[in-house]
């Protein structure tokens, strides 16, 4: 018995994986009873003992990692991981000799949802043309293809590849484009819509910075107009907004100071003076029953001045309040 012929399979990250062996290899194992799955390691010249089948028993060396289906002596991968991507061998040994099966497993991470992006349209005579793109964000070796869904070889969808340049006429509503990213172990699609380049979308499909520079600008001279009706409209009000009328009554104290005059000697009753003459009279306020009337200053209680001797003061009503007013006039020298 000599090296076996090599077989690729091919695993999907983060899934299971089996690796089945022919139904000689089956065959052999149950008539020899020994058999060993191993798998190659970074060091050429050493491999790594997976389990060892000996006459319906087995031992597994990664029961955490790996699964043996005694059914069919089959190793499951529970989980497949990049470092898994090695040269796995089922040797069947019998006395001297041994026959290999080899088995290359390839692990890919699975295709995720693509996208349709469009790179530039134009419209002209009523025909648009665009480029598009078509683009899967996850996935080990992707390939890309456009089809039809008419299924037609002729289709202006047919391509192959990420890029599509695409033409048709604004009526054609009914072309519909789509985009199938793929790789050894998955596959997804995505269908382009003809519609996406009508006149009525004409401006959501590229806004650019024109729609911001004209937006913006209207934006902010609506609010300065706001703020300035608000500021008017305020002032206004606030200007023909009647005071508060106050309707206390205040008293008002003020000083004065007196100013200091000369003491004349005034002569007595009935003597005449050639240069002082002083004249009483007498003032009466108001009478005591009469209430102030509201606003009038109100005066200090002053002290009556005494009254100057050999001076007679003037009779008073005697319903009055009376108040002496002293007044020197100085007469000119004839």
């Amino acid at each position: 018995m000599g090296r076996g012929t090599r077989e690729t399979v091919l695993g999907t990250l983060g899934k299971a994986t089996v690796l089945w062996i022919p139904q000689e290899f089956q065959n052999l194992t149950q008539s020899f009873g020994v058999a060993t799955w191993k798998r190659d390691t970074a060091d050429p010249h050493s491999k790594e003992v997976l389990l060892k089948y000996v006459n319906g028993n087995y031992t597994n060396y990664a029961p955490s990692q790996n699964h043996f289906h005694s059914s069919n002596f089959s190793l499951e991968i529970l989980s497949t991981k990049r470092q898994d991507q090695r040269l796995y061998e089922y040797i069947i040994s019998k006395d001297a000799k041994e026959k290999v099966w080899q088995i290359q497993l390839e692990v890919y991470e699975p295709v995720s949802d693509p996208n349709i992006q469009v790179l530039s349209w134009a419209l002209a005579n009523d025909s648009c043309t665009v480029t598009l793109n078509c683009t899967a964000a996850r996935g080990d070796n992707v390939s890309y293809s456009w089809t039809g869904l008419e299924a037609s070889s002729s289709s202006p969808c047919a391509h192959n590849g990420s890029l599509l340049h695409l033409s048709y006429h604004l009526n054609a509503t009914s072309l519909a484009c789509a985009c199938t990213a793929s790789n050894p172990v998955s596959s997804s699609a995505v269908t382009f819509n003809s519609s996406a380049c009508s006149f009525e979308q004409r401006g959501s499909a590229s806004p650019g910075p024109n729609l911001v520079l004209l937006v913006v600008p209207v934006v902010v001279v609506l609010v300065l107009i706001g703020v300035f009706t608000a500021l008017h409209v305020a002032g206004r009000l606030w200007k023909h907004t009647p005071l508060p009328e106050d309707n206390e009554v205040r008293t008002i104290y003020s000083q004065v100071q007196r100013v200091e005059k000369q003491k004349i000697p005034c002569s007595p009753p009935g003597t005449e003076h050639p240069s002082c003459t002083t004249i009483y009279a007498a003032a009466t306020g108001l009478p005591p029953d009469t209430a102030q009337a509201p606003g009038r200053i109100q005066h200090s209680p002053r002290a009556e001045p005494p009254t100057p001797r050999g001076c007679s003061p003037l009779s008073q009503s005697p319903d009055a309040e009376p108040m002496t007013v002293y007044a020197s006039v100085t007469l000119p020298k004839i």
